[in-house]
């Protein structure tokens, strides 16, 4: 099957379509296996014909200590009756991070949510929205499952946009990066921006294959954006709770801005991400006078036209 179609195979059909769990654990397994050399993990390279990248199947499931025949049934999407113990000896082998490892734990054995993740809408509290008013000169917002943008103050609408502007639907990171030209202009390392946000579509997928609305998104990204579908068929998955993002805002140039991301104690699918620049910097001195525009900086700023 299509990496790229795991979903359905036919993306722009696939509001009611749902993760192909056995594609996805088998594509998962096949791209992890094809990075590895057998110099990577101290296996001996007769420098026998490979018809494929990567260690074979025999090798794999040496280093893991399974058989053969268990391995490849793994690879072929078959994970019902697998111990964590197996999981974690296949993850050891294939040199897995935490995120991909958890990753490979969720497609293999899926947990059995009570409520379809599709069935509710998401919100951030009330008190969320205040708190974030509060962060004077902070640009910061709440983040949902899916990478919908939940709640935001003033000074995160100055710096990426005023989200207001746009349907509820249309507030997704996914949807603004990949379908928007204004965010290619404004991320400087645009490249990189696109790849944590399909990392974390992938880790959202695996721990909820039967979302319908998740389905639909990457229906559409796959769709509409060769650059999606090409990031999507990685199968890569991490989590990136903190880093460095450089900006070019139409307003005050150029950005280097430290975030932060904080999952919420109380609902593991929303997180808090704050902005913030090195004191004393060209950036920080940025940041106020953004500030001090005040709602000016969001009319005449950084805009959301429509794709």
């Amino acid at each position: 099957m299509d990496p790229v179609h795991a979903w359905t195979e036919q993306p722009e059909a696939a509001s009611g379509a749902s993760l192909d769990r056995r594609a996805e654990l088998s594509e998962f397994l096949r791209t992890r296996r094809a990075r590895l050399k057998p110099e990577d993990v101290g296996l001996p390279d007769f420098g026998r014909h490979r018809r494929v990248p990567g260690l074979r199947r025999e090798e794999l499931a040496q280093l893991a200590g399974v058989s053969v025949a268990y391995y490849t049934r793994l690879e072929q999407g078959n994970g019902r009756n697998v111990s964590a113990e197996v999981l974690d000896s296949i993850a050891r082998a294939l040199r897995l991070t935490d995120a991909e490892h958890a990753h490979l734990t969720h497609l293999a054995k899926p947990k059995q949510h009570k409520k379809k993740p599709g069935a509710r809408t998401q919100q951030a509290r009330a008190s969320l929205q205040q708190f974030l008013d509060l962060l004077d000169g902070v640009p910061a917002y709440i983040v949902g499952r899916r990478t919908e943008v939940l709640a935001w103050n003033r000074m995160a609408a100055a710096v990426f946009g005023d989200w207001a502007e746009l349907p509820v639907a249309e507030r997704n990171w996914a949807r603004m990066v990949f379908l928007r030209p204004a965010y290619r202009e404004l991320f400087v390392d645009w490249e990189q921006k696109a790849i944590d946000i399909v990392c974390v579509l992938r880790m959202d997928a695996g721990c909820y294959p039967d979302d319908p609305r998740l389905s639909a998104l990457v229906g559409e990204l796959s769709v509409k954006s060769e650059d999606f579908r090409r990031l999507w068929a990685t199968h890569d998955v991490k989590e990136k709770s903190h880093g460095v993002k450089l900006l070019k805002h139409p307003l005050v140039g150029d950005l280097s801005l430290n975030f932060e991301g904080f999952r919420l104690a109380d609902d593991s699918e929303q997180s808090m991400v704050t902005y913030h620049a090195e004191p004393g910097s060209a950036s920080a001195e940025a940041l106020r006078l953004l500030a001090s525009w005040g709602a000016d900086a969001t009319r005449t700023g950084f805009r959301t036209p429509s794709v």
